[in-house]
């Protein structure tokens, strides 16, 4: 086990007096993106806030050996539109607040417009964010999680507004930043396809439990995507070489297959 590691022991998260995570465990290194996937309702946005310390939970959550601290993540819950007379450079800002003194330094200022940029809105920094349009301010949002610079990030669904260009430059622009800055980067997806092309591991989750963990090649197969969605799929290869998961019908279940 490698330093950088986050460790889930049994990890059990109640929702409104229900059980909504149940029993999660699972060893994850840094250096790598790490798609948390299911169907809705599978517990994912739960689990993700008990990770980042926004919901309690039983059981053990270990970063480096420890709880994860503030200053060490960064944590994107789900998108929303987000109403303020703010404009998208103050908003990234915000994600440096520790470092923010009575006057504003120069680096503090480059690298919250570095982290737009890299998100490719260098050039709104000073619209308001809330003249942007939904997959602008989910770009806005990212630069701010990226601005602190976190060796655990915890995004929820962070491509759900975003064109299919966007989808695309955001999360190998995440599969670059975690292999420079040896940080984890933990997502939830719906597209098993983006899953499959730019996560190193899966975290499969149906009902609250784990249904597998492991590398897409290993994990996307059509028996464990039927347990987990309750669909019938067809594992087919683009002209790239990179995995595409087809839905072909829904189908019933008996239950969770191992994976």
């Amino acid at each position: 086990m490698t330093v950088d590691t986050l460790t889930l022991d049994s990890v059990r998260v109640e929702r409104g007096g229900r059980t909504v995570v149940e029993g999660v465990t699972a060893s994850l290194g840094a250096g790598q993106v790490v798609a948390l996937c299911g169907s809705n309702g599978a517990g994912k946005s739960s689990l993700l806030a008990a990770i980042a310390g926004a919901l309690p939970f039983e059981g053990s959550i270990m970063w480096r050996g420890k709880r994860p601290a503030i200053r060490e993540l960064a944590y994107m819950p789900q998108s929303k539109m987000v109403q303020a007379n703010m404009t998208a450079l103050e908003v990234v800002l915000l994600g440096r607040i520790e470092e923010l003194r009575w006057h504003l330094g120069s680096g503090e200022l480059s690298a919250a417009a570095a982290a737009l940029e890299a998100v490719g809105l260098g050039h709104l920094a000073e619209r308001r964010i809330d003249t942007l349009s939904g997959g602008q301010q989910q770009l806005v949002l990212l630069a701010q999680r990226l601005a602190r610079r976190p060796q655990l990030l915890l995004l929820d669904e962070p491509t759900s507004a975003l064109d299919l260009s966007r989808q695309l430059l955001v999360l190998d622009m995440l599969t670059v930043y975690a292999r420079k800055a040896g940080a984890l980067v933990l997502v939830v997806l719906h597209d098993l396809s983006l899953a499959a092309r730019f996560a190193s591991r899966l975290l499969l989750l149906h009902e609250g439990a784990l249904v597998g963990a492991g590398p897409p090649s290993e994990l996307l197969r059509p028996e464990v995507i039927r347990a987990a969605y309750s669909i019938e799929a067809e594992i087919l290869y683009a002209s790239s070489g990179h995995r595409v998961i087809a839905p072909l019908r829904p189908c019933i279940t008996s239950g969770p297959a191992s994976a």
